[in-house]
């Protein structure tokens, strides 16, 4: 395979990888607290050919580099989540949640074990084997309060979150605060893997600030928005398709001058 080919074809493998990545971002354009992935491009390794030595070319008045620079395509070097918030939308329902500021985190559990962050505020009611009812998020991940997973008596009326994320659970006609939601300060997103459509993980603990009951801020009864700008996905669909189609039409050509060069032989 020619030099032409194989940058033409590293480079459509990975331009088919942020394809993959836009058409995601669309998907989840109603997904509530998603946040949109971009990426970025890097050129892969350079070979250098030198001139031979005595090339009058190799002036030292010369103001390029030496010798020719030959590249081997391009690859997508990192993804990251644009971790700006969404709008808030109300939806008047007892177990929706959404986050004012946008350094907050719900703090969720996996079925691994492992702790995870979320600005996904729809929870539901899951019954668990020990009679309990646990809140979960809708990928059916355990919320955290502040004392871990939340779990309730089942014997209750009804099931409210307010503004201080405290869930307030009525029983026989009694309201009573019986669990406080975990809200987690992160003030640098770039620290966050993501692990799911909504989920992140955190790589050191250390990095992330538990808020006191005071010092949590919610608007109960709606929920946070995806992030993802429609427009401005369809816009680098487009760019990308294009650069694809510029990559494979290399390939053509490249093909059709092995076919020149072997007509003449």
């Amino acid at each position: 395979m020619s030099r032409m080919m194989t940058q033409a074809a590293v480079t459509m493998g990975q331009l088919q990888q942020r394809l993959d990545l836009i058409a995601n971002n669309m998907a989840n354009t109603n997904t509530s607290g998603y946040k949109a992935q971009t990426s970025n491009f890097s050129s892969l390794l350079y070979q250098q050919m030198n001139n031979p030595p005595n090339d009058e070319a190799n002036a030292t008045s010369r103001s390029t580099s030496d010798g020719i620079r030959i590249g081997s395509g391009a690859y997508m070097s990192s993804t990251n989540p644009l971790m700006t918030m969404g709008t808030i939308q109300t939806t008047d329902r007892n177990l929706d949640a959404a986050l004012v500021n946008d350094n907050q985190y719900f703090t969720i559990t996996g079925d691994d074990g492992q702790q995870r962050y979320t600005r996904s505020g729809n929870f539901y009611l899951q019954p668990q084997q020990d009679g309990t009812v646990a809140l979960t998020t809708a990928d059916g991940d355990l919320v955290n309060g502040v004392d871990g997973p939340i779990a309730l008596q089942s014997d209750f009326d009804s099931i409210t979150i307010n503004d201080r994320g405290e869930i307030v659970v009525e029983r026989n006609g009694e309201n009573a605060v019986e669990a406080n939601l975990q809200i987690t300060a992160i003030d640098n997103p770039r620290v966050l893997t993501r692990t799911g459509d909504t989920a992140f993980e955190l790589a050191d603990p250390a990095l992330a600030q538990l808020l006191g009951a005071g010092d949590v801020e919610l608007q109960a009864g709606s929920l946070e928005g995806s992030n993802v700008d429609l427009s401005e996905q369809m816009t680098a669909m487009v760019n990308t398709q294009r650069a694809y189609q510029f990559n494979a039409r290399s390939i053509s050509m490249s093909d059709q001058m092995s076919g020149l060069i072997n007509q003449i032989r």
